[in-house]
């Protein structure tokens, strides 16, 4: 019975050292900040939308995946790193990009993702690189031409996770808002006639639009969505690089060459 105490005793000992190792690297981990562990790992790794035509989007058969943040993001790991190849793209969500970054699964998020006080509740983010405004998009033919057109029976499709939601119930209260994983399953609901419309930042609705020519987006906006890239809470230095990277893209010309190659006109 002692020697089956003793040995309970000895594991409870090494349990305890194990769990406290663990903790002391993973504070050792946060403590070297974000630019010498990206240094360290030897490249980036950027959380980006797998689903959004013109920002995020992966070709199944090369696996690639292409858009403005993705170019975006090559370039601020080109100026940690002096190479915009050393990134790693891991796919996230709306719902899933700012717990995967508050866990450490990725080092920032390029993922259309609007500035909101909420949100700097609980990370940081770096000046504004891209400027929307919600929006629908509705088949050719609908008799939906404004916001206000939406009824109590309009079903209106979105993105869990996403200010859409919000923003839509706050301007038709009485509209059915149906929340879908992402917004390639919103999309395919709304071509299956799942719903009246799909709403998101107008610059996404285009893509779809131009995905299928089954489907127009109003030209009518009802938010103003300024997208930023997330970073850790606190993480001041990182943001500071990665705004510095922001303004070179803007004094030296880059940025508009990547925003009208995928938005195909020039910034406003």
């Amino acid at each position: 019975m002692k020697l089956w105490s003793k040995m309970i005793g000895l594991s409870l000992v090494a349990a305890f050292v194990v769990s406290a190792l663990m903790g002391c690297a993973k504070q050792a981990s946060e403590a070297e900040g974000t630019i010498a562990k990206i240094k360290k790992q030897g490249k980036i790794i950027a959380g980006v939308k797998y689903d959004l035509n013109l920002f995020g989007l992966k070709d199944p058969a090369s696996g690639q995946v292409q858009g403005l943040d993705i170019d975006i993001a090559k370039q601020i790991a080109k100026k940690v790193l002096g190479d915009e190849h050393a990134i790693e793209f891991m796919e996230v969500t709306s719902k899933t990009r700012i717990p995967m970054l508050k866990n450490g699964d990725i080092d920032m998020i390029v993922a259309t993702m609007t500035i909101t006080e909420e949100r700097k509740k609980e990370i940081d983010f770096s000046d504004v690189y891209f400027t929307a405004g919600q929006s629908l998009l509705v088949p050719v033919d609908s008799t939906i031409n404004s916001i206000k057109d939406l009824t109590k029976d309009a079903k209106v499709l979105t993105a869990k996770g996403s200010t859409s939601a919000k923003n839509v119930r706050e301007a038709v209260p009485d509209a059915q808002v149906m929340e879908f994983e992402n917004y390639a399953e919103a999309f395919t609901a709304l071509k299956a006639g799942q719903g009246a419309a799909l709403t998101t930042d107008n610059a996404l609705l285009y893509g779809m639009a131009q995905q299928d020519r089954k489907f127009r987006v109003l030209e009518e906006t009802f938010t103003k969505e300024p997208y930023g890239i997330g970073v850790r809470k606190g993480d001041e230095e990182f943001a500071k690089l990665i705004n510095e990277t922001l303004k070179e893209l803007q004094d030296n010309g880059q940025y508009v060459d990547i925003y009208e190659k995928w938005i195909g006109k020039k910034p406003n």
